[in-house]
Order: C-alpha cells, then structure tokens, then sequence
C-alpha cells in the first residue's frame, strides 16, 4: 500500500498525523528496562511502527550476485549482554534481547543504549544447520561497526575493522548436524582512528548519535566447494561488448568451464561459453531517463555440463567520462554525453533505526521522493549503504556520488586556497602506517562492494578535511582502484592537484571561485549548498536542542520556498560559467538539523515532490 504524500504547510494534514500516531500505539519492538542509558528520543517512522522481529530486513541482501535458494536470514532477536573489556566470553546471564540488525543505540533495536568506549557489546543465537556433502559454509556480516570477533560452538572463527564494509567467515569446519551456537564480540570506542562519519559521542550541530555493532544483515550461504566467488563487470560501450570477469574459489575441476548468459526482459539474448566477453549488438544504454538493465547468469559446469555452480546478476552499459564544452569548461559525460548532475545531500539517517533504514520499503522511499522532485543524483554522504540501496537507484535511474565514511581528527581547513604542502600535511604522527593501512583496506572494501553498480558514478575519498591525510597518495590509490569512475579527492577541499574535480562548499548560497587558474584542468561543481532550513512542529527530533539551518531560519513557509527557488536560479547561472554539478542540502532533517526537504521522521514534504519537479524545470535542470 502506498501512503499518500502529506502536505507541508496543512494544519489539517498535522492533526491528522497526530490522530495516526495515537491509533497505531507504540512500536513493535519494546524498549529494554536494562538500557542504562538512553541513546535517542523515541522518534518513529510510519515503517518502525511496523517492526517486528519477524520482518527485520528479510529481504536477500545481495541484489547484484544472487543465491537466492542458498540462504538463511540470521536477523531477528538475538541476546546481547554488555560487559567490560576484561571480559572474554558471552556471560552467563543476557541482559535482555536485541533486534537486529539494528544498532543498540537505536530505538528499533528494542534497546536504545549508548555504548560506553570501555565496554564490550555481545550477542548470542542460536541455527540449525544441516551438513551437505561438497558444500561449505559461509557465515556474512553486511556491517558490524567496529572491531568485531565471531565465535561458533566455542571456536573463535575470525576478526574484522570497519565499520561498513561487507565480510564473511567460512564455518564449515566449527558448524555440525542440528543446533549451533554464534556469539558476536565488538568493541567500538567512537574513536577518531575510526571511520566515524557523522557518529560522535556528543551529539550537537551537523555530528549524531554512535552506532555500535551489528547494524546490517546477518546471515548464512551454502555453496559449492568450488565456487564463484566474486564477478567484475565492465561495459565496453564503443564496441558493444560487456567483459565479465569472474573469480572462482574452491579446489579447480577438471574440466571446468564458465557459461555467461545474457538476458533482456525475460529472453536470452547471448551467450558466451568459455570466453570473458558477451557482444551485445545494439545494445540499450543505461542512463536516468531510461535505466535499462541486463540481466545476467553465470554458471560454472564441470565437463559433462552439469552445474556446479550459479550466480544471478545484472549489468548496465553505460559509460561515464569527462570532455570540455565548446566554451572550454570540463564536463561530466554518461555515455558520450554530457549531464549535469543536480541531487541532494543525503545523510541516509532514520530517527528510529539511525544508520539502518527501518525496512528496505523505507529506504526506497527516500529515493523514489528524490526521483520524482526531479533529482538526478545522489551525494551518499560519507556513509555507506546496505548493497539494496544502491540496486534501487539502479533500477530507477539514480545517479549517486559515493563519499567514504570519514574518520575523526579535524586539520587545518584552507578550503580551495593553496593548500598546504601534501608532504608534510597532516603531521606524520597523526596518521601512522597502521592508521594509513587501515583506512585505505576500508576504502577498497567499499569500491569492491560497489563497483558493479550502474548507478555509482563517482568516489568521494574525503569530506572537506574530515580526517584528511596523505591527499596525492589516496587519490593515487582510488585511480588504482577504478579508472573507470571519476574522483572528488575531498569535496569542499581541502583541494589538491589529483582526481578529476574541484568541489566547493558555500552555504546557504551556491559560489565556486571561477578565475581561480589553479582548477582549469578539473570538473568544476558546487559539492553543497543550500541548508535552508524550517522548523515543523511536532517533528523534532528533540525540541529542547538547538534547531537549526544554514543562513536562519525562514519565517514562513512561503519564505522557504522562496530561498531554494534563488539558491536554485543562482546555481543554473553558475552551471553557463562552467559549474558541471551542483548538491543541495539536504533530504531530510536530521537530529537537530532542520534543513531537510522532509522532516526527519519522513511524514511532511517541506517541498513537495511535484513542486520541486516543476521548480526544477523552470530552472532548466
């Protein structure tokens, strides 16, 4: 069932919001009496009212490499006990049960706990588990923040650092017939080592509430002992040909062989047997107006055609790339053309789930809201989303710039300015080599989680100079990682001569310092802007903080729309100067930030879809 868009400025729309609110009670998922601390203001989406450990994030949670009739979902309650550092196993009583994947600060984790940077966080459940011959195992982690250790029936499987890359363990040898046991260690001190974002453990401003442990889908695969283990994909527009690079993983077969079948629309369209690249005479061009889509099916045989192995997908050719106007400006291209990328910040924050969307159903919402106003991009703001988000924009024709979770440290900020010297900025000791190490293995992880996406259409290594370090070397290292994709190396600076772009920050009004000669050879864009913000009553986060936006707040409604409607004119003037992308902030309200085009809990368009769509237009975007 879809709700019906709630006007902005209707009195009658707010007491009708309210009169909901009182009939649908409280959440599902019941907030523990053990919490010690409360984490957030019990804020709750129309999607959280709806949470219950049977529905949590049920959904396959890999869209783009599919075992569908392989799998378990591990999400629902799970035990959890909070205890000292000192401590090594889960302790003899729980304190209660927690929801996931939702973090233990969140109100949908049934906790609502602020986790303390001297304690440990557990959890314990229990699966059933029947042996297969010729299969493995695999136990997956879509996001556990920060330090996680995983045990099984006892036995310590393994560790992961992050806080938002995808990982998994092989089980095999620690699960048996029947019942067993996992239990989960992590350790996330919110500390500045780590890749933050906007988590802090003072919440204020433009940083929000922590987010520890689980905080995505957990769950089981069986597959073959060999195996397909990951696939590249790489469209190769001017000769109508798509690469598919598979990696197999298991003792090899002899005899073996790697069967590629492309599908449009239900019907087979080629085929490659043995060979890494399928020609696609004619094929359709993905772009947002029109975000067609490839299906694709890889199977491993062995010599008599039988299948070992199978893996469901899809792909998109389109191609992203740079060229100069006939005015000698720089701009971003999709497949030979050039576009002009105008979309929001989004911070992709929920007031009852934080970091994890209360449903995929919610998460899509966002999306669909921004494709309808109009938008045709996407800043994902220095956090990274479960793998489904980015299937959504796939299939609807999002375009969407992807930033790295920041870590924390806050050096100098000189902006566009000349900056300081790359080989002695930040101080050396600031950023060690196991420091270096770690958030450049968190970086890859996130480029190889994404990579395949269509709609991902650029890499943003650093916000402004949040935790920024070592600026030639990472960009350096993106291009390494991806050729294929344009680089923002720190969008708002601070700038420095690798990557592709210039991005520039000016709130509340869109600026970018044109004559500058220093920029002639990059992609000029306005990487936020805007902030405008309004306050609507009864859809505050938390009333008693400060709420607030860039330049004050408007008096009005109708004030309100008046300053986007200019920040938007003055943004198309910049864009005939050589402006080649713009980012609006932001989605939603967030915590205290009160400049989102809906308020933070998703029930009051502050511009409705269908008005920014026509403002759009008027303004050429």
């Amino acid at each position: 069932m879809k709700h019906p868009t709630i006007k902005n400025h209707a009195i009658v729309a707010l007491a009708i919001l309210c009169l909901v609110a009182s009939v649908l009670g409280p959440p599902a998922v019941a907030q523990d009496s053990t919490s010690s601390q409360s984490a957030t203001p019990t804020m709750l989406t129309r999607w959280g009212k709806n949470v219950t450990a049977e529905n949590a994030w049920t959904e396959y949670p890999r869209p783009q490499f599919r075992r569908e009739d392989a799998w378990q979902c591990l999400n629902g309650h799970w035990d959890y006990a909070v205890t000292g550092r000192d401590r090594g196993s889960f302790p003899d009583q729980a304190d209660g049960k927690i929801l996931v994947p939702f973090c233990i600060e969140s109100t949908l984790s049934g906790v609502g706990r602020l986790l303390q940077p001297n304690e440990t966080l557990w959890y314990k459940r229990t699966f059933t588990h029947q042996s297969a011959d010729g299969e493995r195992t695999h136990l997956h982690f879509e996001a556990v923040d920060y330090q996680t250790t995983v045990f099984v029936n006892g036995q310590k499987i393994g560790q992961h650092i992050g806080s938002s890359d995808p990982f998994r363990f092989d089980i095999t040898d620690a699960v048996h017939e029947g019942e067993n046991e996992i239990v989960v260690q992590v350790i996330d001190e919110t500390a500045p080592h780590q890749t933050l974002g906007k988590q802090t453990k003072n919440p204020k401003g433009i940083y929000y509430t922590r987010v520890s442990g689980i905080w995505q889908t957990v769950w089981l695969e069986q597959v073959p002992e060999r195996h397909i283990a990951s696939v590249k994909m790489k469209p190769r527009l001017h000769e109508d040909t798509l690469r598919v690079l598979p990696t197999l993983a298991g003792p090899k077969i002899d005899g073996e062989r790697m069967v590629i079948r492309v599908h449009d629309n239900g019907r087979t369209i080629a085929t490659a047997d043995s060979s890494l690249s399928v020609s696609l005479p004619g094929a359709k061009r993905w772009s947002p107006d029109s975000p067609h889509l490839y299906d694709i099916t890889l199977q491993l045989t062995d010599a008599n055609g039988n299948v070992i192995d199978q893996v469901e997908s899809y792909a998109a050719m389109r191609e992203f790339g740079i060229q100069r106007d006939d005015d000698g400006h720089l701009r971003l291209t999709l497949n030979g053309e050039p576009i002009f990328h105008y979309g929001p910040l989004d911070q992709g924050w929920w007031p009852d789930g934080l970091l994890t969307p209360p449903s995929d159903e919610a998460m899509r919402f966002d999306v669909d809201y921004l494709k309808q106003a109009g938008f045709n991009m996407i800043r994902k703001h220095i956090k990274v989303e479960p793998r489904r988000f980015y299937s959504h924009c796939d299939k609807v024709g999002m375009l969407v710039w992807q930033d790295m979770p920041s870590t924390g440290g806050r050096p100098e900020w000189t902006r566009m300015k000349p900056g300081p010297e790359a080989t002695t900025w930040p101080p050396e000791e600031t950023w060690d080599e196991a420091r270096r190490n770690q958030f450049r293995s968190e970086l890859k992880a996130m480029v190889e989680k994404l990579r395949n996406s269509p709609s991902v259409a650029m890499w943003v290594p650093f916000n402004e100079r949040w935790g920024q370090h070592d600026t030639i070397g990472v960009g350096r290292f993106m291009e390494n990682l991806d050729v294929r994709r344009p680089i923002n190396i720190a969008s708002g600076g601070n700038f420095f001569p690798v990557g592709d772009v210039a991005d520039h920050h000016s709130y509340p009004h869109p600026d970018f310092p044109l004559d500058d000669a220093r920029f002639a050879d990059y992609v000029k864009v306005v990487g936020e802007f805007g902030g405008h913000g309004l306050v609507i009553q009864g859809h505050q986060w938390n009333p008693k903080m400060r709420n607030w936006g860039y330049g004050g707040l408007p008096k009005t409604p109708q004030e309100y729309k008046e300053r986007y409607q200019t920040t938007l004119k003055q943004l198309a003037e910049l864009r005939t100067q050589g402006i080649a992308a713009g980012v609006y902030t932001q989605t939603t309200d967030v915590e205290g930030e009160v400049n989102g085009l809906m308020t933070y809990d998703r029930e009051v368009q502050k511009l409705s879809a269908d008005e920014l769509a026509q403002m759009h237009r008027d303004a050429g975007f």
